[in-house]
């Protein structure tokens, strides 16, 4: 993802199962910084490695902060079965990391919250758009295209 601008109007080039991945944390106890802080810095630590390794099967994320308390990752997988490989693989930053904070919070009385949602969405189940913007999104793991006529959208979405 960079700031140049895709001029025109496109959609993201995807066929086929797209899958996304929502993973957060919430901040519940600002003074436990030995229980967040971890958590925190985690997060990035996985990123960085997911992009070294393009085989693992992450296409794109983007990082959307909720204020002070609440980070959330948005990702985007080849397949839900790359994105559970990766959780499972004991010599990836995932497994260790969510060993870790099993045992941080069995001792941290709720400090922080982690959650996760899994999205699979079948092939046609999906529609993109973007006016004049950087790549983002799905467009950003996946390409875009032209748009082409104004109406091929709407009838490929089944909008009249």
């Amino acid at each position: 993802m960079g700031d140049k601008v895709v001029p025109g109007r496109t959609v993201a080039d995807a066929d086929g199962e797209v899958v996304v991945f929502l993973i957060g944390m919430r901040i519940n106890k600002f003074r436990a910084v030995g229980s967040w802080l971890p958590v925190l810095r985690a997060m990035p630590r996985m990123v960085r490695e997911l992009v070294r390794e393009p085989g693992a099967g992450m296409l794109g994320y983007r990082m959307l902060n909720g204020g002070p308390r609440v980070f959330t990752l948005v990702q985007y997988w080849e397949s839900r079965e790359k994105l559970y490989a990766y959780a499972a693989d004991p010599d990836m930053e995932h497994r260790p990391a969510w060993a870790a904070f099993n045992r941080r919070a069995r001792s941290g009385e709720g400090a922080v919250g982690i959650w996760h949602e899994t999205y699979a969405v079948p092939a046609g189940a999906y529609s993109t758009f973007y006016s004049s913007m950087p790549l983002s999104g799905l467009g950003a793991a996946y390409g875009v295209a032209a748009q082409g006529r104004r109406g091929a959208l709407s009838a490929s979405v089944g909008v009249a």
